[in-house]
């Protein structure tokens, strides 16, 4: 492995194992770490295609990993996860721990172009500095064959990233996502500080926005909503994103699932039916 990549942390699970990582980010300019759950299939003869999982506010690469359960279903399909933090960490700007919503813990998977924050560039870091990092450092992965999903901010970082680079990745689905962050106190609160006042420049990372223009999509869409989920009125806003899918055909199964919340609860009941998704579009 190249330097500063070394292995923190590994578990077997379902035959396969929970490895963490640590390395040095040159996008970030900080240090990083991320986990992958590599399945037995898992070779370098027989590489295993990768779904990305990119989590939601104040969550570290370890809350999926912990908590989903989802190691039981990409055991049974070959696929390897890859969960990224979800922010920069250790650089002690001013305000960075403040809230609960912005700063660490809260990097909303785009690329700051407000000075104070410029490190906060996990857009970056996710499409292209960590999947060459993969690509270089594990020959039993084939990043080529790449899918990505997401939780609440990390619902929102999946479909973003998705729409704006399908050549990338071969399907998406999400969590309880911010769908339509423009509109919503968490995303005029993080596009505030991290973009700027340009709400044209905000639209390039709102997935309601962007499926206007990123809609020749290979696979449906799938997202999975919890009806008692306490932010689903106000913040996320799945209806708006489906709306704008209908006015381009783009193939989306929104699910309103009765009685779930926000929680990994709901995460872990549904997961299985996500790695399938992902599964069929990944050709396995």
């Amino acid at each position: 492995m190249e330097s500063g990549l070394s292995e923190i942390g590994s578990t077997k699970m379902f035959d396969g194992y929970n490895k963490r990582y640590k390395h040095y980010s040159e996008t970030l300019g900080c240090s990083m770490t991320f986990s992958i759950y590599f399945p037995p299939s898992a070779s370098s003869s027989h590489k295993s295609p990768v779904l990305y999982w990119l989590s939601g506010l104040t969550c570290t690469d370890e809350n999926f990993i912990i908590k989903s359960g989802a190691q039981r279903a990409a055991s049974t399909h070959g696929i390897a996860l890859v969960a990224p933090d979800t922010s920069p960490r250790g650089l002690n700007v001013e305000g960075e721990a403040d809230s609960y919503d912005f700063g660490v813990g809260a990097g909303f998977y785009l690329n700051a172009t407000q000075e104070k924050w410029k490190n906060w560039r996990m857009y970056d870091y996710v499409v292209k500095e960590l999947p060459k990092l993969l690509s270089e450092n594990f020959s039993q992965l084939d990043t080529t064959k790449a899918s990505i999903s997401g939780h609440s901010m990390g619902g929102h970082g999946a479909l973003t990233i998705y729409l704006k680079n399908l050549d990338k990745y071969k399907s998406v689905s999400a969590f309880a996502p911010i769908a339509n962050p423009i509109n919503c106190a968490w995303g005029q609160k993080a596009f505030t500080n991290y973009l700027g006042d340009n709400k044209a420049v905000w639209e390039e990372y709102d997935a309601t926005c962007l499926i206007s223009k990123f809609n020749n999509l290979s696979a449906t869409i799938l997202i999975d909503q919890g009806e008692s989920d306490q932010f689903y009125p106000d913040q996320l806003f799945p209806s708006n994103f489906e709306e704008a899918c209908k006015k381009v055909n783009a193939p989306l199964l929104l699910r309103l699932q009765p009685g779930y919340d926000h929680s990994y609860y709901f995460i872990a009941t549904f997961i299985e039916d996500h790695i399938s998704h992902h599964a069929q579009a990944l050709k396995l």
